[in-house]
């Protein structure tokens, strides 16, 4: 009996014992972690302002000779930031070929300004008086002071504005501006300039204001000597809005359902592999444990024997 209980306790503590002593490391697989992120995305923004700009066609000479009145004072763009304060603005070639003043003023300045928040554009021109070939002595238009303003602000209802103080004369008249349409000025034997006041325009990102935009047709005395005819405009300011930042977050964990536990990828241990048989060794073991089983049951067979001998 001693031999038997020996033999049987060798057979079972071989058979708990085999596994560990074959079981091979074990490694983890499969599954990545991190940790959620957030970007940031801008787009840049715009703004022009520009104190005078003329687009007009002057005939000399019974229209012997054209010459393109385009001219621009003070103008700006921005991405960066800019401004200008030039008080005069010339066009050669019209005045028997000396330098011709279209603009002088007291004040005259354009600014352009763009940041990740916000564009704006600004024109301010004062005291300012206007010229075109032909009327050397007789100012087309006079200004005390006007100002446009245009800012774009991301995210936010863009704002133009314009402004008009004190008196406007035109061919030599004073005249009254009305916001509810174009004012018409002639004067017989020079000609006729049609003004439009405050001009201003906004669509969701952008904004455009114009102080003073005239329509010109001017033929002195039609002697046909210098024929002005075009467009005109002061102080014009825009804008465009930078775009809004949009944060791009990573997509938020599905919530776990009730009754489920969280499945995570951790080292299995010997007794996970014992309950489950998930290993690649599987095998290995199994083949040990019979053949410690059979070298316990051999031991068990010599002991009888030998008992009965």
């Amino acid at each position: 009996m001693p031999a038997r209980r020996c033999a049987a306790l060798g057979a079972a503590v071989a058979l708990v014992a085999g596994p560990v002593v074959l079981a091979a490391p074990a490694q983890a697989t499969g599954g990545t972690g991190g940790t959620g992120g957030t970007g940031v995305t801008t787009g840049k923004g715009k703004a022009n302002a520009v104190v005078l700009r003329t687009g007009l066609d002057v005939s000399l000479l019974n229209k012997s000779v054209n010459v393109p009145l385009r001219a621009a004072l003070n103008e700006v763009r921005a991405p960066a930031d800019a401004d200008k304060t030039a008080l005069t603005v010339e066009l050669d070639g019209v005045d028997q070929g000396r330098p011709f003043t279209v603009l002088r003023a007291d004040v005259a300045t354009a600014r352009a300004t763009v940041d990740e928040h916000k564009a704006e554009g600004y024109a301010n021109i004062a005291h300012a008086k206007v010229h075109v070939p032909g009327l050397p002595l007789l100012s087309l238009i006079e200004v005390q002071e006007v100002t446009s303003k245009a800012v774009c602000a991301a995210g936010k209802k863009p704002v133009a504005e314009s402004n008009l103080l004190g008196t406007v004369t035109v061919l030599g008249k004073k005249v009254t501006l009305s916001a509810a349409g174009p004012t018409r000025v002639e004067v017989p034997g020079v000609g006729e300039v049609t003004l439009d006041l405050s001009k201003t325009r906004t669509t969701s990102r952008t904004a455009a204001a114009t102080a003073l935009e005239l329509k010109v047709a001017v033929n002195p005395l039609k002697l046909n000597v210098a024929d002005v005819q075009g467009t005109l405009t002061l102080a014009e300011a825009t804008c465009e809005a930078p775009a809004e930042p949009v944060k791009q977050t990573e997509p938020e964990p599905e919530p776990e359902k009730e009754g489920v536990e969280p499945q995570t990828a951790t080292e299995p241990t010997t007794e996970n592999l014992a309950e489950t048989g998930g290993s690649s060794m599987t095998p290995y073991l199994a083949a040990g444990a019979v053949l410690l089983l059979a070298v316990g049951g051999g031991a068990l067979v010599l002991v009888r024997a030998r008992d009965r001998g």
